[in-house]
């Protein structure tokens, strides 16, 4: 039993599972599923019905995201394809305010990242970072759903990969204000896509089927539930992989340069005392 807990904490497991109850990372995911329902997913939807070619949008993504097919595919498209006249009957105010919660979306994910890291503050244009952070999100999300017409197989896979990866690497260093450098933040996205990796095959092997026997149970409300749970495990990686990223880079990284550990260093931060800085 000791040996196995000497390995433990020599792999640094014990540190992050540490680290990720002061992040509170479950409660952090359970509200990234939530707003990610509650505030992307209509506008994405309003989005989707508006592209003139007419790729399925949102749904589209879901299926894809999901890695689901045949009868799974099919429920939960019959849920979040938007209707012919979703566009017809949207006005200007409708979109704007869609647009408004879409960026409280953008400041949790934000905010996500500014307890893993601890940047020295918070800008004043921080609003204006989460706006093209969210306008970039849904670009790589239909981008994702574009390639599904131009290639199959491993290049496709690949190239989603490699998409990814830059979007997760550039997105915190974006909406960090470029206060931590991006090799300190390669480590994170590289973990971050291993997770979502992950998350797909994981979601092939139990929300597909469960899936079926939701909507045949519970209808559409079955479906949500299961869409609700797989975004729950997306916001688990995403804020997990910026977590192990900053292990990663304390354990590997330049000794000489300078992160901000724990909730008292922000305080302090705040409110402008000098409190030193830990090393890597």
């Amino acid at each position: 039993m000791n040996r196995v807990r000497t390995v433990w904490r020599r792999l640094g497991l014990a540190e992050l599972t540490r680290r990720g109850r002061e992040l509170e990372l479950l409660h952090r995911a359970m509200g990234f599923a939530t707003l990610a329902l509650v505030t992307l997913a209509p506008l994405l939807i309003v989005v989707a019905a508006a592209d003139p070619i007419g790729h399925g949008g949102f749904a589209l993504w879901l299926v894809d995201g999901m890695d689901l097919s045949g009868r799974s595919a099919r429920a939960l498209t019959d849920v979040f394809t938007p209707p012919r006249k979703v566009i017809g009957t949207t006005s200007a105010w409708s979109v704007a305010l869609l647009a408004l919660f879409g960026l409280s979306f953008a400041s949790s994910v934000q905010s996500g990242y500014e307890h893993v890291w601890r940047p020295s503050g918070a800008p004043w244009h921080r609003v204006w970072r989460q706006l093209i952070w969210l306008v970039m999100l849904m670009g790589y999300l239909y981008a994702q759903v574009r390639t599904r017409d131009v290639l199959a197989g491993t290049p496709r896979v690949l190239l989603g990969m490699a998409a990814g990866l830059l979007f997760f690497w550039w997105g915190p260093h974006f909406l960090l204000s470029r206060q931590v450098h991006w090799r300190y933040l390669l480590p994170g996205a590289v973990a971050t896509m291993a997770g979502l990796v992950g998350l797909r095959w994981f979601s092939y092997l139990v929300f597909t089927p469960l899936l079926v026997t939701n909507a045949v149970s519970y209808g559409p409300v079955g479906t949500v539930l299961v869409v609700e749970s797989w975004l729950v495990g997306v916001g688990f990686v995403l804020y997990g992989g910026a977590l192990v990223g900053r292990l990663l880079c304390e354990r590997f990284a330049d000794p000489r340069a300078p992160f901000r550990t724990g909730p008292e260093g922000a305080r302090d931060a705040d409110t402008g005392q000098d409190t030193g800085h830990d090393t890597v």
